[in-house]
């Protein structure tokens, strides 16, 4: 309801102004009124527009958090769940790289840029494949199905034979015609046989003048004092050791099964003299490595027990670096140490080599190679990306690919259609290794320099394209992570391309480890730095004998006994040497089996290259 003084001022408004000044003054305190009333009413309005709009701005920051952490849980799913695949894939999984699968394999864009030079080395290697697929099928045609050929269903002509005569009871011979035998040849095993050689070194004496002593015959120097264990009993303790895997306490049941039980530290102070003796031949072996333009290395893990009390380590190479490790090691009150074992294999030379560390430092394989000019080949660590700036360019760092190629595999579940291309292509560059194995190194060199140059820039393409944008591979997944580790070491991948003498992996160092960890699941760790250096020795030269496809225990004893004998030409002590020497120790069935493992790779290559 109005009230009577604003109902006249609606008058005199709509009629017309007051003439009476205190009308007007009276009207404008009520327009005044009015005025403020309305400015306070949008104040109020205003400020709660403002605060609608600071909450709105908050619910939607906080609609932002929590999508960005539904972002991060979902890739930490996807990761965990990557980790969870690999993991089972190691215990339960196909241990082999190789696979039959992968989108892209046959289309390899050489776009308009590529020379005619390439296209033509492109397309003799499909007819190579073309012929050498065409001849493995022709030959399975022809070739009517048959039992395999066995190689053993006849003993070797040279084991010892005896004869065992059956015959019928005289009852049941009576009156019959003995018209000849049937011959059948049974394989025997007799454990070994151990005696003992009784040895009589005769004594004079000066029968007149007794200031003369008394003389009896140079006696041979032995692998322990007193000559009391021939060099065959040494052979046996080390080759069981380092070629079979078998620990001290496995050795002792089976020397006890000949009647003799030894002592596990009988059995150690026998390795110790076999490696005391054979000490030179192995650095022989690691001065004749570097010898070689290109050296793959890789290392293993190997338990050291923590000494109770400091050694002696006055006359190591590498006193200081242990000596800090096991002072810190003893200080910590911890029981050991994860040392390593670093394999080195020469590319091209017939010659493997081991070396034993406290830690994963790069004073190792520094000193190792510390005169060594040339290429090494290993994984992306950073003691091997640096030590071609530590040993002021002498040695340059090559990369593995298939360590490259291992970290885009594990991405395969979550990245199907990107690890499917990738694999494509660096399953080409392995077809063309295939193809140019036999080749000299200047047309390896070539085919590389053509045909890999060019698959390699499809990779280097294809990372920096859109299917791999931060926007469909997030930089922090498996993936990214993999894509990332290419990209950083993606000079070091190439060097390959520029030189013959690197390969395009490592495999063959990392095969070399697994001697070690055959080795290690047995005799399980090592008791001192002195126990890992010779280990690293034996295991030197019995894996260069086992690389020459020798009989380890002929070599061995072979060697030991020259060695004991005085002998030091350690060149011709080497395996590759002493191979030459004794062609009846070459295990020739291991050649056959990798000659038979490289065609059986090769024809699968040649079908999968034709889509077969």
């Amino acid at each position: 309801m109005k009230s009577p003084n604003s109902y006249n001022v609606l008058i005199m408004v709509d009629e017309s102004l007051p003439n009476d000044i205190q009308d007007c003054h009276r009207l404008i305190a009520i327009l005044q009124r009015q005025v403020d009333d309305g400015q306070q009413k949008i104040n109020q309005q205003a400020t709660q527009l403002s605060l609608k709009d600071k909450l709105v701005e908050e619910q939607a920051h906080s609609v932002l958090q929590l999508k960005d952490n539904q972002d991060q849980l979902n890739e930490k799913v996807t990761e965990l769940n990557l980790t969870i695949e690999k993991l089972l894939k190691q215990l339960y999984g196909r241990k082999s790289e190789r696979r039959i699968d992968g989108t892209g394999q046959l289309l390899l864009d050489l776009g308009e840029e590529v020379t005619p030079e390439v296209v033509s080395a492109l397309e003799e290697a499909i007819r190579l494949a073309e012929q050498i697929a065409q001849g493995a099928e022709e030959s399975s045609r022809k070739c009517k199905p048959r039992r395999p050929q066995r190689d053993d269903r006849k003993f070797p002509a040279h084991l010892p034979r005896y004869e065992k005569l059956v015959d019928l009871p005289k009852e049941q011979r009576e009156g019959l015609k003995l018209i000849g035998y049937d011959e059948v040849e049974t394989l025997e095993l007799i454990r070994s046989e151990l005696r003992v050689r009784v040895t009589r070194y005769a004594k004079y004496a000066h029968p007149a003048d007794k200031t003369q002593g008394i003389l009896s015959p140079e006696r041979p120097t032995g692998l322990v004092e007193g000559h009391r264990f021939d060099p065959s009993i040494g052979v046996e303790v080390v080759a069981a050791k380092y070629f079979y895997h078998l620990p001290f306490y496995r050795q002792q049941d089976l020397f006890a099964g000949s009647g003799w039980t030894p002592s596990r530290s009988t059995l150690q102070n026998i390795e110790a003299g076999v490696e005391f003796a054979l000490r030179p031949l192995a650095a022989h072996l690691r001065s004749y490595l570097k010898q070689d333009q290109t050296i793959g290395c890789d290392d293993t893990g190997v338990l050291l027990i923590t000494p109770a009390a400091m050694p002696d380590l006055s006359q190591h190479p590498r006193g200081q670096r242990i000596g800090e490790v096991l002072e810190t090691a003893i200080a910590a009150g911890k029981p050991s140490i994860n040392a390593k074992m670093w394999g080195y294999y020469a590319s091209r030379l017939p010659v493997v080599a081991f070396d034993f560390t406290v830690s994963r430092h790069r004073d190792g394989p520094d000193e190792v190679l510390g005169d060594f000019a040339g290429n090494l080949i290993g994984d992306c660590w950073s003691g091997f990306q640096k030590i071609e700036v530590r040993s002021g360019s002498r040695i340059t760092f090559a990369a593995c690919w298939a360590h490259a190629r291992r970290k885009i595999d594990e991405c395969r579940s979550a990245f199907p259609l990107q690890v499917a291309q990738l694999e494509s292509w660096i399953r080409m560059l392995y077809d063309i290794e295939d193809q140019i194995q036999k080749l000299n190194a200047s047309q390896r060199l070539a085919r590389r320099r053509s045909l890999s140059r060019h698959v390699l820039g499809l990779i280097e393409e294809y990372l920096s394209g859109e299917e791999m944008s931060p926007g469909r591979v997030l930089p922090k997944s498996n993936l990214g992570q993999a894509a990332a580790y290419v990209r950083r070491h993606w000079e070091a991948l190439s060097r390959f391309i520029d030189d013959a003498s690197i390969p395009i992996d490592n495999n063959d160092c990392e095969q070399l480890m697994k001697r070690v960890a055959t080795g290690r699941k047995n005799w399980m760790f090592k008791g001192s730095v002195f126990a890992g250096d010779r280990a690293a020795n034996l295991m030197t030269i019995v894996g260069t004998a086992i690389r020459n496809d020798l009989d380890v225990a002929a070599y061995l004893h072979d060697v030991l006994q020259r060695a004991l004998d005085g002998e030091t030409d350690w060149a011709r002590l080497a395996p590759h040497a002493w191979k030459a020497e004794h062609p009846e120790s070459i295990r020739t069935y291991r050649q056959d089996e990798r000659r038979q493992s490289a065609d059986r790779k090769r024809k699968r290559r040649a079908r999968r290259r034709l889509g077969k």
